[in-house]
């Protein structure tokens, strides 16, 4: 391969980077509210266990942040900016999310590792954990 073409392969290279780096969360993580609405949908006895909850929720991941409301077993107010005080604040990456959403990711090696940071009251954690 010639310097020219070298060149042309970096740049593209670099050109894929920076789009990758353009893309946010957002998509993926509507995508988790909707199965969750789904799953409340679906099942009643589920639905019963969670509608008396209601709980803030921060998503920080540092190049970007969102945040959302959850009360009678419905989220909403899915913003892209963070809330003064909430219930509930996970702190990442969005690779190390997107690990966490598709698999790749252990939530407790995550955890463990720290590459995740949760701050709330372990209690809401543990019981919000099992509807996703």
């Amino acid at each position: 391969m010639g310097a020219c073409q070298g060149y042309a392969v970096q740049e593209k290279e670099h050109k894929i980077r920076r789009l990758v780096t353009k893309m946010t969360m957002q998509p993926q993580i509507q995508e988790m509210i909707d199965k969750f609405h789904r799953k409340m949908e679906k099942d009643p006895n589920v639905k019963k266990e969670i509608e008396p909850l209601v709980k803030t929720i921060n998503i920080d991941l540092g190049t970007e942040a969102y945040s959302m409301k959850l009360k009678n077993a419905q989220i909403y107010d899915f913003v892209p900016v963070l809330l003064q005080e909430a219930d509930i604040t996970l702190t990442t990456t969005p690779e190390n999310l997107q690990g966490l959403i598709d698999g790749t990711l252990r939530p407790m090696r995550a955890f463990v590792l720290k590459k995740i940071q949760v701050k709330g009251k372990i209690d809401d954690i543990m019981f919000l954990k099992k509807f996703f």
